[in-house]
């Protein structure tokens, strides 16, 4: 027992790890392989009597298998049948039956034997059954009289057939009998009557049973049905007995509803999964009840379920374990309620979890077969060694059989074989080839030799490397010489030896070597990648405003990849350009000549290469050109004298007299018609002719009261219209043409809309216009199904499967006849929501920000509708950094990304490193999405860290900074260490020699000594972890000037000649403030505030952004204090009370970085609230403020 378990432990780490592996091998063709079926019928296979029976099965392998045939378990020799055929290098057989051979006598159980020396394989049971279809036994059937208000039962009971028939009840000129709450066709056919009405009597009550496959209708024969009320009778019995009242003057007698389907209060109903629940409830009553439906067990499934027969029938969809439990229908009148319960239990034939796969083994290799089956009741599984079965095979050591797995270990040559599983319940089975074929063989690289990929630049590029070997080969990549082997990023490799770039570069550009090894060779191939320039429209067409008459020039120049050559393409109006040689087309530009109103529209000038494309449009507008003043040109007078003649059955011969041209000549002729039977009033545009004709030969259609009239154009418009003609009435015919733009599209899970675009009055060419609607599944139903309707755009079918296939065809018709055969368009039902997740979700970390997600579509059938591809939902749950904050921990919102079709995998972007995320896939339909995988959890490996959150002095001297940084808010993994980096920044921005130390990560401050006084430095501080440093911080600070140095600059203050200077100044402003005043005493007006506004003294203005610099950064070698600076009278500069930033010397104004990152805060001006102040001052200049500025 112990060693049982250990077996099976062994099995699934050999399914998990070689599954994969093994499942994806396709064996080439070339080498020895055990036969495999590759097509046969279906098992349930109903042949139809006048055709010829052919019974498919198809295999491959090497050599070449044999084929052989069982019918009824029994050797069926073909060769003893000259009826049958076996077709050449196949196992199809070919009945024929042409001769007047029954086909009934090759009915039976068929199975199809494949062989060749390395094994044998075998088809399903293929069951052949000939469709029947049986006549109606000939009966005379009575007249029904039933009294008006009772129930009524008219029984169908068609013959049996084979398919069952589709049964309809029609009158004598096959015209369905209509159908109400009331009356209506139950499930087996038969028609019901709530209760009958006086208009119920007739005498063709006719049920007809279509057979499918032969394309037969049986008939039976007509019911006739008499309904009688009281007071008919009471007429009658009056001429006999004196005026006697029968049955009295009471109304009807109203009753409570009775089922007459089904007739037990209980019935119990079985489904196998899959299929289609029909539940049917009909009930007798008067007035007519009313059915509704519950499930008491749970909610009836809204997507897959309907209501028919005027809700008489619940039918569900796509029936699951689910559906099953009890059910209530409840018919219900003014009188009363009955109710009926029916018992649904579901069961399931077998059905795939896990089929079993072709293995491809080398000697002494490992492997498993896995065969797993679901089905209620649960299946029972058998495995055969080439048809027999695996206990009656011969003994193999290295083969074990375990319930539904068989492990290969350590296999032989010469063990190779076909096995058979079969998983078998009461309700059905299933058989799966798979082989084991034990190859040793070398590598082989089966993509082409010298293989040349192009590709767009920044545009994902895939190099193949299909290998074959057994053992599996593992391909490696080398680019250019074999010097190194390809790692890393930014390449991906799958595990089908292809090599992905995500991003190509140009650098990328060369060649390829992809080697597949394995124990027993090498192979390598060669493959050439060229990343070529993307096309780009450089010049585009502009906006045009022209004109009439005149020429216009579109320009569209493109740059393109030398190596590509492009093709220029013009369109208007998004169709070609019109066939006219006023329209030419150069390798850089579209000319119009002497364009017309007609040419107005969009032109879009595309440029295509092999590889990728570029458009632009433009648009252009065409208006009148100006008249010369010298010549007047007026719109033409209108035609007159218009005559009818030649008339035909759908033409007519118009003339007519042009009127004055007035100096423009008339260039064509306009003739429009007026239908006064279809749309009267109403004047519509039929043909042109040029402006030299006054005859015109008319098409017309049938059925229209045609009146006509003519309008002349030259180059200023169109004239007024000339007057009609006299009505002209053309004959009645069948329809020309069907409609157009026919589409058929399911709106609800269970219905097929078919619409189309109506025929107009014109067009209909007669009365009664109708359309035939036909449609059939396709490739399921050979018969058309149709219906004739009128007035409408649209027809509905109901009932239909999920998004099936449809062929459909609509046709026109009147009293007159049919239009021409139309052709078929293909369409679907509608769609549902999918009902299954993506399974085997997976994920790869590429790197820090890419993740690929695998996962296994979701099979088409739990699709339910058009695939549109797969959702991918994920977010972040954590950072795995130890010191991130809870606060921090969920700050990502769930993020989607969508990869539409059929795919199996995708790439995740932009991910953040060192983080934990979770991730569900669903699968997505026209309809919507369906339900989510379960949730799947990956970590993103360290990554480079993000720049530190500050850089900042603390403390600066003559010769030493202290700077003080800030760990950086992304760590993306464990910090290791910091590098800062510095050098000096002359007068002239000159940068001295770079500088480097390497600081521990716990360490968030330094002192740098022994640097130069008043000398800039420029300081770059990063972060690292173990995948390398990461951005850094800039900043720029300064050492402080010497106290001697300040000192100086203050000095020339106490300067005799300096002293002087300030008094001339102040002499010459107080003369003049004494002119000013004696001017004023005299009487004079002197604007001195208007005048000293508009000639300001600039040395007393508010001081501009542009002014203001630091004087520790001073330029001047004699170290004079600059324009707008501040120095105290002790000679040091004073820094503010805080030190945290350079911005504090900037007055609190926000500092701001260069492109290259260093700080402008340092050398700009005061903000503006300073700007603010300065202009609010309300103090007078002094010679005191005016001395001031200059210190």
């Amino acid at each position: 027992m112990l060693m049982m378990d250990s077996l099976r432990n062994r099995c699934l780490v050999l399914l998990f790890f070689l599954g994969s592996a093994t499942t994806a091998l396709e064996v080439p063709l070339d080498l020895p392989q055990p036969p495999t079926i590759t097509h046969q019928s279906p098992k349930d296979y109903i042949v139809d009597p006048r055709e010829n029976i052919v019974i498919h099965c198809e295999a491959r392998g090497k050599p070449h298998p044999s084929f052989s045939w069982t019918r009824n378990g029994i050797h069926f020799d073909v060769d003893k049948d000259a009826k049958v055929i076996m077709k050449p290098r196949s196992g199809t057989l070919v009945i024929d039956i042409s001769g007047g051979e029954k086909a009934e006598a090759y009915e039976g159980v068929y199975q199809c034997t494949a062989r060749n020396e390395h094994g044998t394989a075998l088809s399903n049971n293929i069951i052949i059954r000939q469709s029947r279809s049986p006549l109606w036994s000939k009966e005379q059937i009575k007249p029904i009289f039933v009294q008006e208000g009772m129930p009524l039962v008219l029984r169908c009971q068609p013959p049996a057939g084979l398919p069952p028939p589709i049964i309809f009840w029609m009158d004598n000129n096959f015209q369905r009998l209509p159908q109400s709450r009331r009356v209506s066709q139950g499930l087996n056919g038969d028609l019901y009557f709530s209760n009958v009405m006086t208009e119920d009597s007739r005498s063709d009550y006719i049920c007809y049973a279509r057979f499918p496959h032969t394309q037969t209708i049986q008939q039976k024969q007509p019911i006739t049905v008499r309904v009688f009320n009281t007071d008919a009778i009471n007429e009658t019995m009056e001429a006999y007995l004196n005026d006697t009242d029968l049955f009295g003057d009471e109304p009807l007698e109203e009753r409570q509803p009775v089922f007459l389907v089904p007739s037990d209060f209980v019935s119990a109903k079985l489904v196998l999964r899959g299929q289609v629940l029909e539940l049917e409830c009909i009930a007798e009553g008067l007035p007519t009840p009313e059915i509704s439906w519950i499930k008491v067990s749970g909610e009836l499934p809204a997507k897959r379920t309907s209501f028919q027969n005027f809700e008489k029938t619940l039918r569900i969809v796509h029936v699951s374990e689910a559906d099953a439990g009890e059910y209530h229908c409840t018919a219900k009148n003014r009188l009363g309620s009955t109710h009926h319960i029916i018992h649904v239990s579901v069961k399931a034939s077998p059905y795939w979890i896990s089929a079993p796969q072709n293995l491809v083994l080398a000697p002494l290799e490992t492997g498993v077969l896995t065969c797993r089956a679901g089905g209620n009741p649960k299946p029972t599984i058998a495995w055969f060694m080439n048809g027999v079965p695996i206990e009656n095979s011969p003994e193999d050591s290295s083969r074990t059989v375990e319930d539904d797995t068989i492990i290969f270990t350590e296999v032989q040559t010469g063990s190779s074989a076909v096995y058979q599983c079969n998983a078998t319940n009461e309700y059905g089975y299933l058989l799966s080839n798979a082989f084991l074929n034990v190859l040793a063989e070398p590598p082989r690289v089966l993509t082409p030799l010298n293989t040349v990929y192009q590709v767009i630049m920044d545009k994902p590029a895939f190099l193949n490397c299909v290998s074959f070997g057994s053992p599996i080969p593992r391909v490696t990549w080398f680019k250019d010489s074999r010097s190194s082997i390809l790692v890393g990023d930014p390449y991906v490799f799958h595990d089908n030896g292809t090599l992905e770039i995500p991003v190509a570069r140009v650098v990328h550009s060369g060649k390829y070597t992809c080697v597949a090894r394995n124990s027993l060779g090498i192979s390598e191939n060669h493959v050439y990648l060229e990343v070529k320039e993307p096309t780009r429209i450089v010049k585009q067409p502009e906006y045009m405003v022209v004109q009439r008459n005149s020429d216009v020039v579109f320009v569209c120049k493109v740059k393109h990849d030398p190596s590509l050559i492009p093709t220029m393409i013009w369109l208007k109006d998004n169709g070609e350009l019109p066939d006219d040689e006023r329209f030419i087309v150069d390798s850089e530009s579209l000319t119009i000549r002497e364009v017309t109103e007609n040419d107005e529209g969009t032109y879009t000038c595309i440029m295509n290469t092999t590889l990728d494309q570029d458009s632009v449009s433009a648009k252009l507008s065409v208006v009148e050109a100006t008249p010369t003043p010298a010549v007047m040109y007026e719109k033409p007078d209108a035609p007159t004298d218009l005559e009818l003649t030649d008339p035909g059955v759908r033409s007519v011969q118009l003339s007519w007299i042009p009127g004055d041209e007035h100096n423009s000549p008339i260039k064509k002729f306009l003739i429009q018609y007026e239908d006064a039977l279809h749309s009267s009033g109403t004047w519509n545009n039929l043909t042109e002719v040029p402006g030299t004709k006054t005859m015109a030969h008319l098409k017309l259609s049938p059925y229209v009261h045609y009146s006509f009239r003519v309008l002349a154009v030259n180059d200023v418009g169109y004239s007024l219209p000339s007057l009609p003609t006299h009505v002209y009435k053309t004959k009645p015919a069948a329809p020309d043409e069907n409609p157009s733009d026919i589409k058929a599209m399911g709106m609800e899970h269970s219905n097929l809309v078919i619409s189309w675009k109506p025929l107009t009055g014109l067009q209909s060419n007669g009365p009664g216009l109708q359309y035939n609607i036909m449609w059939r599944q396709m490739d399921v139903d050979k018969d058309w199904n149709s219906e004739t309707v009128a007035n409408v755009s649209k027809f509905v079918v109901a009932g239909t499967p999920t998004f099936v296939p449809y062929e459909v065809k609509v046709q026109a018709l009147n009293d007159y006849g049919n239009g021409p055969k139309p052709p078929i368009i293909i369409g679907y039902s509608g769609e549902d929501l999918p009902v299954s997740a993506p399974e085997n979700v997976w994920v790869r970390v590429q790197n820090s920000t890419l993740a690929e997600v695998h996962w296994e579509p979701v099979p088409a059938k739990a699709v339910r509708g058009r695939l549109q591809g797969y959702r991918v939902y994920y977010w972040k749950e954590r950072s795995l950094h130890r010191h991130t904050t809870h606060s921090h921990a969920h700050h990502m919102e769930q993020q989607t990304l969508n990869f539409t079709g059929n795919r199996s995998h995708g790439k995740i972007p932009g991910l953040h490193p060192y983080s934990i995320y979770l991730l569900n896939v669903r699968v997505f339909n026209g309809r919507g999405e369906g339900p989510a995988s379960s949730s799947l959890s990956f970590k993103t490996p360290e990554g480079v860290p993000g720049r530190p959150a500050f850089l900042r002095v603390t403390n600066s001297n003559l010769d030493s900074l202290t700077l003080e940084w800030g760990p950086p808010h992304e760590r993306n993994g464990h910090l290791t260490g910091y590098i800062l980096t510095y050098q000096s920044v002359n007068n002239t921005n000159e940068f001295g020699q770079l500088k480097e130390l390497v600081l521990p990560p716990n360490e968030t401050s330094i002192t740098l000594h022994n640097l130069k006084y008043s000398m800039r430095y420029k300081f770059y501080i990063s972060a690292k972890t173990l995948k390398g440093p990461g951005s850094s911080t800039t900043e720029e600070f300064a050492t402080i000037m010497d106290g001697a140095m300040a000192s100086r600059q203050v000095d020339i203050a106490t300067q005799g000649w300096f002293i002087g200077l300030m008094c001339a100044i102040a002499l010459l402003i107080l003369i003049l403030l004494i002119v000013c005043f004696i001017k004023r005493n005299k009487g004079g007006k002197y604007p001195v505030k208007e005048k000293e506004a508009a000639h300001a003294d600039p040395e007393v203005q508010p001081m501009k952004d542009d002014d203001i610099t630091f004087g520790e950064y001073s330029d001047n070698e004699d170290h004079k204090p600059l324009k707008g600076s501040r120095t105290p009278s002790s000679g040091t500069v004073k820094r503010d009370e805080s030190d945290d930033s350079l911005v504090d010397y900037g007055e609190g104004g926000d500092g701001q970085f260069n492109e290259d990152g260093s700080f402008i805060g340092q050398y700009s001006g005061k903000t503006e609230r300073d700007g603010v102040q300065a202009h609010e001052s309300s103090e007078a200049p002094s010679p005191v403020n005016a001395m001031n500025s200059f210190v």
